[in-house]
């Protein structure tokens, strides 16, 4: 579990120190979970510590949300003030994730018939 979970710290630091030196406009944890998943595309699969530390992680997700609860929490103010941008934000995000997901969808079930 100590090895799987430097990995994915590892990952994360890549990712925060490439978004510092290029001054690139992702967040340094998303850069480095896509160069952990470019690490495991390119072996072709997951080590069994990966993934049993990662499904730990993931069944206590939960608790990651606590900080950004209480981040709302003291800023409920604001939410009140820009309450029709942050409506349209989710519901226009919602919308365009829909789509692009059902476009994939669509393209990708018509090339595996186009294969069979």
């Amino acid at each position: 579990m100590l090895q799987a979970m430097t990995l994915l710290l590892v990952c994360q630091l890549a990712g925060e120190i490439t978004v510092r030196v290029l001054a690139l406009d992702v967040p340094g944890p998303v850069l480095g979970m896509l160069l952990l998943f470019l690490m495991l595309l390119a072996t072709r699969r997951v080590p069994q510590p990966v993934e049993s530390t990662v499904q730990t992680l993931l069944g206590h997700l939960s608790l990651l949300f606590v900080p950004a609860g209480v981040g709302v929490l003291s800023h409920w103010h604001r939410l009140g003030d820009e309450w029709l941008a942050i409506v349209v934000a989710l519901v226009g995000s919602t919308l365009v994730a829909l789509v692009v997901t059902g476009g994939i969808l669509k393209l990708w079930l018509q090339r595996a018939q186009s294969h069979e």
